[in-house]
């Protein structure tokens, strides 16, 4: 299979609410809930479109999309039509993020099954998300490869120490500011607390940039995410 073959685009979109939505009337702010749940309910007729309350969770996001397209166009599209609607208008993105499915480079002889495709499954997902962005020294890609695919290996196997925990990585190189985008679902966040501070510990953590914002979420549907803003 060649490097283009079979990929998508992922993109991840946080919202925040502007307070004064909450002062409209009661009757408002129902209408506006019902057009954004029907718009997005009819975009992920189409691609594939989960949805994440993060109310209470971060100060800067109470609301997550991922969505996964083989055109990128879908994606500007599905954009254009949240933005068309009166909810909108008091949404602001404090985060966006773009990447791009690949298999990855260490993974040729590593039995990972589910992971680190080039497709983004349709199914519902675990309760929990963590996404965040990442981005590594330029130290790390001037190593040999050899010392590169250890500390990979080396990364995989705490991995497997926690089967709860999936990861979904999506490569960023020229499309966005970041280099990778890893999205983490499990159904304990405390397996994933434990699984981040053991990486930590690992070698290949030593060439890690950047890995923040890390945006914590709950998997909701859209109708429920949108009464979380304010009913």
């Amino acid at each position: 299979m060649s490097r283009s073959a079979a990929r998508q685009f992922i993109k991840y979109t946080a919202y925040k609410l502007d307070p004064a939505w909450r002062r409209l009337d009661a009757g408002r702010r129902e209408a506006d809930r019902r057009e954004l749940s029907a718009v997005v309910s009819e975009i992920a007729s189409g691609m594939m479109t989960r949805t994440y309350s993060a109310v209470g969770l971060r100060g800067d996001a109470d609301l997550l999309i991922w969505q996964s397209a083989d055109r990128l166009e879908q994606i500007q599209d599905s954009a254009a039509r949240i933005n068309a609607t009166a909810l909108a208008g008091y949404l602001s993105i404090p985060h966006s993020f773009l990447a791009m499915t690949r298999r990855s480079h260490y993974i040729d002889d590593h039995a990972h099954a589910g992971q680190e495709g080039t497709t983004v499954s349709p199914s519902e997902g675990a309760p929990y998300l963590f996404v965040y962005p990442f981005v590594k020294t330029r130290q790390w890609y001037l190593l040999a490869a050899e010392e590169r695919q250890a500390m990979m290996t080396e990364h995989f196997r705490i991995g497997h120490r926690y089967p709860s925990v999936k990861i979904n990585t999506g490569y960023s190189f020229g499309l966005d500011d970041q280099e990778f985008m890893v999205a983490f679902e499990s159904d304990s966040p405390s397996d994933f607390l434990d699984l981040v501070e053991e990486l930590r510990g690992s070698q290949g953590s030593a060439y890690t940039l950047r890995d923040t914002p890390i945006i914590t979420c709950v998997r909701a549907p859209i109708e429920r995410a949108l009464e979380m803003l304010g009913a």
